[in-house]
């Protein structure tokens, strides 16, 4: 039970925390505006520069190891939903991290998100 919760943090945490790192390597960046090939390199050049990115490498490293993981523990139809929970680190992490505007319907979602997370949680009993 406890290795489950672990690897379930890493999946939230340090999987959605990777993706929010990438989101500001790639505000750090700027957007892709020309998809030819040299353009491209030059973008990723200039991306594996930024801290940001390889901090979010790492994380996503971390959570999808945490998944393949948890995936040998449990059924994947209760793992999956769990890791939903992932949607409410996100909104989080963007509203605070990031300084994103969550909206309140927003927050309905997140929250409707957990209540089903912890259902999926009871049933597994």
């Amino acid at each position: 039970m406890l290795a489950e919760i672990i690897l379930i943090f890493l999946i939230v945490v340090a999987g959605t925390g990777g993706e929010l790192c990438l989101t500001r390597a790639m505000k750090t960046i700027g957007e892709v505006h020309d998809f030819r090939p040299m353009a491209v390199l030059r973008f990723f050049g200039r991306a594996v520069t930024v801290g940001w990115f390889w901090l979010a490498l790492l994380g996503m490293a971390a959570g999808f190891f945490a998944l393949l993981g948890m995936l040998s523990l449990e059924n994947v139809s209760f793992v999956i939903p769990v890791t939903a929970l992932s949607y409410a680190a996100g909104a989080l992490g963007g509203s605070i991290f990031l300084g994103e505007r969550v909206t309140p319907q927003r927050w309905l979602g997140v929250l409707l998100v957990c209540i089903g997370v912890t259902l999926v949680w009871k049933g597994k009993g």
